[in-house]
């Protein structure tokens, strides 16, 4: 057990590092993803434990109230997984918390604008990022898919990185997006959205995954 837990330890302190330099995915999602599967295992294990096999242990006439015992106990194994869940989840929790108080400042900080007229169709077209006072601006590509499940329907965005614009006079977002269609004609009127950071924020592990959800909300709202 004590190797286990050294492990969760080593696996905190290099997520914190990464909180650190306010670096969010791929780690919070995986956090939240252990957290949850943990709070699943453990609940689940109590349902099962509550099944065991019971048989009368005490009847107490005065207060008519029967005491059981079960009859089958927790191995040696489940026993040290649950010490391993007492230690996990309060620091995966907090972990969590931490990640989560990141992101929320960073959704904060930032602005989503649509440049010029949207057309019809939003599934397509452009995102670009205005990473605080840098110098550079840079241009996304995305995409929206939907998937169907017998139960729900899920959309999924997706991106891929087009190019790098220097900040200039000729540099507004509507004279990016102009540049866009001409360079890239199979989307002659594309939905492109500016998103302005107040603060500078690493981009890959932050910047545009917080983007990516703010988009997701504002296309939702316009459907």
């Amino acid at each position: 057990m004590s190797t286990k837990i050294h492990t969760l330890s080593l696996s905190a302190t290099y997520v914190s590092r990464h909180f650190d330099e306010q670096k969010l995915y791929p780690f919070l999602s995986d956090l939240i993803f252990h957290y949850q599967s943990l709070l699943s295992f453990r609940q689940t294990k109590e349902r099962v434990a509550e099944h065991f096999p019971k048989r009368v242990k005490r009847i107490d006439l005065d207060n008519f109230r029967i005491e059981y015992e079960r009859l089958m106990h927790d191995q040696c194994y489940l026993s040290e997984i649950e010490a391993i869940l007492d230690y996990a989840l309060p620091r995966l929790k907090g972990s969590v918390e931490e990640g989560t108080e990141i992101y929320e400042f960073v959704s904060q900080h930032i602005a989503i604008e649509p440049v010029g007229i949207l057309p019809l169709n939003t599934d397509e077209g452009y995102l670009l990022l205005n990473n605080g006072d840098t110098g550079d601006m840079a241009v996304f590509g995305y995409a929206i898919s939907l998937f169907e499940s017998p139960n729900e329907k899920y959309r999924s965005l997706r991106t891929a990185f087009v190019q790098t614009y220097q900040r200039q006079f000729s540099h507004t977002f509507e004279g990016i997006k102009l540049d866009l269609i001409k360079q890239f004609r199979q989307l002659p009127n594309p939905a492109t959205f500016a998103v302005s950071s107040r603060y500078v924020f690493p981009i890959q592990e932050t910047l545009l995954p917080v983007a990516k959800r703010s988009l997701m909300r504002l296309l939702a709202q316009r459907s």
